[in-house]
């Protein structure tokens, strides 16, 4: 397990995205060179869950989406990451997936990632984006409303909760 090399280029990310906000080139140059080595380490340790799940992030950051999926798809396979990596990939997979234009993957994938991680709301957010890349803009809306209603501390949103549940199974009912 090449843990000390995979801390060092994890802190050379984590450097990276301090200073994105000033300045977006040194950003994406300290990550591309992330990613090279990660590549590298991938290649060295081809069955390391964690070192994939990076690779791929660092792909998906530089907007290299195609690229990321194996990577993705790997760490995810086999079934070692911890429970915050395994929800990053279910979502960083699952939104890859919707931008490449596989919305039925994307679906299917993020259903699982909430069916193992019912509580995350940004997984939900994600599958609304792809059902409504699937046409699908009523399970969209729900999906949306529903993560509204439920991580809104506006009072304004929550006074309006009853009627907010009444007409999300009636989008296009009209009275």
């Amino acid at each position: 397990m090449p843990t000390e090399k995979l801390q060092h280029i994890l802190s050379q990310i984590e450097a990276a995205r301090s200073i994105r906000q000033t300045d977006e080139d040194s950003f994406t140059s300290i990550l591309e060179a992330a990613r090279q080595e990660l590549i590298q380490l991938a290649g060295e340790y081809p069955t390391d869950a964690k070192v994939m799940y990076e690779c791929a992030a660092a792909h998906d950051r530089l907007g290299l989406e195609a690229e990321a999926v194996p990577y993705y798809e790997t760490a995810i396979t086999l079934g070692t990451l911890d429970v915050e990596d395994l929800r990053g990939a279910y979502l960083g997979l699952g939104s890859t997936y919707r931008c490449l234009g596989q919305v039925e993957k994307s679906i299917s994938l993020l259903t699982k990632g909430i069916s193992l991680y019912p509580d995350d709301h940004s997984l939900r957010v994600f599958l609304a984006l792809a059902k409504y890349n699937a046409k699908d803009y009523e399970g969209s809306v729900q999906l949306l409303l529903d993560s509204l209603l439920e991580t809104s501390s506006s009072e304004h949103v929550q006074l309006y909760r009853r009627a907010i549940r009444y007409y999300r199974d009636r989008l296009d009912q009209t009275w």
